[in-house]
């Protein structure tokens, strides 16, 4: 595309100050919009670890059907239960199931074939999600539960590699 002499560059009028009623354009927050938000998150925060066990528990049937049957459509359905506690695991204060499940979502997404599927490393990634759920590992320096999500990313690559060939 030839560079036009002709062009102009215009910025359009910011309505958003007239929005929010900031004549500095800075974006204020009401602080009792903001309380109210914050105790309503607080208010949900019991209830996380019961929606994140939900979430583990359909990331454990889709595995169930997946290792009976493993077709591209159930691999499928394990890949977005995968992602989905990837997404939520971190928002449920539970920041290792998010790195373990972006793990297993990253080998699911990775196959192309499933004839010679590793079951042994899916099932692994799944136990390791149950028992850090289990064992209430919200902690990031949790020894134990970074080498195991070490261990697991470094056999998803080795197995990702080796399918790739």
């Amino acid at each position: 595309m030839a560079i036009n002499d002709n062009a102009r560059i215009f910025m359009p009028p910011i309505s958003l100050k007239a929005k929010v009623g900031s004549p500095t354009g800075t974006l204020m927050v009401d602080p009792d919009v903001l309380k109210k938000a914050e105790t309503a998150m607080e208010n949900l925060r019991h209830e996380f670890s019961g929606w994140l066990a939900k979430d583990i528990e359909a990331l454990a049937n889709a595995f169930s059907v997946f290792a009976k049957s493993p077709t591209a459509d159930n691999a499928g359905v394990l890949f977005r239960a995968a992602h989905d506690l990837k997404g939520q695991a971190t928002t449920f204060e539970y920041p290792l199931i998010a790195r373990v499940a972006a793990s297993l979502a990253k080998l699911m997404d990775g196959m192309t074939s499933w004839d010679a599927s590793p079951l042994p490393l899916v099932a692994a990634h799944v136990d390791a999600i149950a028992v850090i759920h289990r064992e209430r590992i919200k902690d990031i320096s949790n020894r134990t539960a970074l080498v195991l999500a070490e261990e697991l990313e470094g056999r998803v690559v080795k197995t990702l590699a080796k399918a790739s060939q």
